[in-house]
């Protein structure tokens, strides 16, 4: 779907091409993929390397153009993953610029494209903007980690009374997207530090301050993203010892039930036998070896007690 702006504010809407306007752009088709090409005069290798969900973060310059591609995280509950980065592409002109994402994002939502949602006047700073869409990615990436903690604890409070190895792997699952979200935004520093130092970009005072902004909360999220993997990995360790204890406490009290059922069986398997007991006769025979079983089925519960086998 393409949508055209007059500016970056993304709230007025454009038929044809302006001076400044901006062009966003999420999961285009074949035929959207062609006007990128033939109307805007986007690159078909930056088309391609953009909708690459693979495709590295980089920071491109061109006679008549540049190019940032960053990592945004996105929400992925449909795979087996509840999260994952794609990348996001910021093709900037002299008289426009094009943003490109291949899945729906939380950077740049369909609903509220802009990252100016208090804004009141129109913005035609793309390096403003481009700065912004750093920040924002930041956060976003911030708020799925603090969501991966969560689902974290929800699985810590299950894993404690478990023997099972699903809560593991849901574990794993969320050390892999810790994984994606270090990599990304250790990818998005390196880009942010190239932009800064271009010779292209001329910063005012003000995206001086953002562009300070913008490394601050990337590295929050880095350090953030290396503290919860680093916590993860030292569950999964004590997880897994949790587990393999968990079910060793079930194959003994198993075991003990078999050994006390085994005192009964043994007597009745001794008194059963073909041989002369001197109990064939007996009217109290069955009582006696009824209550004989329970008698040393108890003494046997009892033992296991006083020596802490059921504890």
């Amino acid at each position: 779907m393409i949508q055209m702006y007059r500016s970056f504010l993304g709230t007025e809407k454009i038929q044809e091409l302006e001076s400044g306007c901006w062009i966003h752009c999420v999961q285009p088709d074949s035929e959207e993929v062609n006007i990128l090409q033939e109307e805007y005069n986007v690159p078909q290798d930056v088309i391609q390397d953009i909708l690459d969900n693979d495709e590295r973060p980089r920071y491109e310059v061109d006679d008549d153009w540049s190019m940032i591609i960053l990592r945004i995280p996105v929400e992925t509950p449909q795979s087996s993953m509840l999260y994952s980065t794609y990348p996001l592409g910021v093709f900037m002109c002299d008289d426009y610029t094009v943003t490109i994402c291949n899945v729906p994002n939380n950077v740049l939502p369909v609903a509220q494209p802009s990252v100016y949602r208090n804004a009141s006047q129109p913005v035609y700073d793309v390096l403003n903007f481009t700065l912004n869409l750093f920040i924002r990615s930041a956060n976003s990436f911030m708020y799925y980690l603090r969501q991966i903690y969560q689902h974290t604890s929800l699985i810590e409070k299950e894993i404690e009374r478990s023997i099972r190895n699903k809560e593991l792997s849901r574990l794993l699952k969320l050390e892999k997207c810790l994984v994606f979200f270090q990599t990304s935004l250790k990818s998005n520093e390196l880009v942010l530090a190239k932009f800064k130092n271009s010779k292209k970009s001329t910063f005012s005072e003000m995206n001086e301050d953002l562009i300070e902004d913008a490394f601050i909360e990337t590295k929050q999220a880095i350090e953030m993203a290396q503290i919860y993997s680093n916590i993860q990995s030292g569950m999964m360790d004590t997880f897994a010892s949790v587990i393999s204890n968990n079910l060793n406490r079930v194959m003994k009290q198993m075991t003990l039930a078999s050994i006390i059922l085994m005192i009964p069986t043994l007597i009745a398997s001794f008194l059963g036998m073909n041989v002369p007991n001197y109990m064939e006769d007996n009217m109290y025979a069955m009582p006696v070896v009824v209550v004989s079983s329970i008698a040393f089925a108890l003494i046997g519960i009892w033992i296991s007690r006083k020596v802490g086998w059921l504890s």
